[in-house]
């Protein structure tokens, strides 16, 4: 992970198409000073180590202490049945936020629709573009390629908490966001809106720097998404998975 803003971005892939018949590698990107929030990110060397070994044992240590279990073998997998219900509701081109190891990019690939993942985690990134995927080495807060022409976003596997401020992100997801885009949000299982620190833990004591995070649930999202120019048009679960599909204002 991270500990300060980058001086620059690594560009995707030449040759990666992204809206507007743009190329990723003419898209040279320089952060925005003050553009992240403050703060960690999650991308360090236990998360680096998991995505390695393509399993965990890894968890997220809540505010609460409570360790929440991360899916790591299943991100590193291809789409599974959830996935797919959200692959069905993509439109356009699609910016993948938090792209992790890439499941979601490549198999948009596979299907020939443009799609960028961004990823903290320089590991992650490296394995979106193994997979056959285009993505980038940044943070949803620094300057993107084709912002405010992006048809679809994704803000799964608990994304939404990216940042420690749900409101503060879906405000961003609208500045990258076409008019009339489609947000697909993957929220907590439950009813919960905490915000606070986190950090990763392997489960076998070792545990990385503290960074802030946030998890919302169904209702807690629609509320943010109210507060922030979303409007929810359908909600879904798949096995325990939860997802709404937004749009933004015309």
């Amino acid at each position: 992970m991270t500990t300060a803003p980058r001086r620059g971005v690594r560009p995707a892939r030449t040759g990666s198409s992204l809206p507007g018949g743009k190329r990723a590698a003419h898209h040279p990107l320089t952060p925005r000073r003050g553009a992240r929030p403050a703060g960690r990110t999650w991308s360090g060397d236990l998360y680096a180590e998991a995505l390695r070994a393509g399993s965990g044992p890894l968890y997220l240590r809540g505010p609460d202490g409570g360790l929440l279990p991360l899916d790591v073998e299943r991100w590193c997998g291809g789409p599974d049945e959830a996935d797919r219900s959200v692959l069905r509701r993509c439109r356009g081109s699609v910016l993948d936020v938090g792209c992790g190891p890439g499941r979601m990019v490549c198999e948009l690939a596979r299907r020939g629709r443009p799609a960028l993942g961004i990823d903290v985690a320089r590991g992650a990134v490296e394995r979106t573009r193994r997979g056959g995927g285009t993505a980038l080495l940044a943070s949803i807060f620094d300057p993107l390629p084709a912002e405010g022409r992006w048809g679809g976003v994704l803000l799964l596997d608990g994304n939404i908490g990216i940042g420690g401020d749900p409101v503060r992100l879906l405000h961003r997801v609208r500045e990258v966001a076409a008019p009339g885009a489609r947000l697909i949000v993957e929220a907590a299982p439950d009813q919960v809106d905490e915000r606070g620190p986190a950090r990763l833990d392997n489960g076998n004591g070792a545990a990385g720097p503290v960074f802030p995070w946030a998890r919302v649930g169904t209702a807690a999202l629609r509320e943010n998404a109210a507060r922030t120019g979303w409007r929810p048009v359908e909600e879904w679960w798949v096995a325990d998975r939860p997802f709404l599909l937004l749009r933004a204002g015309e």
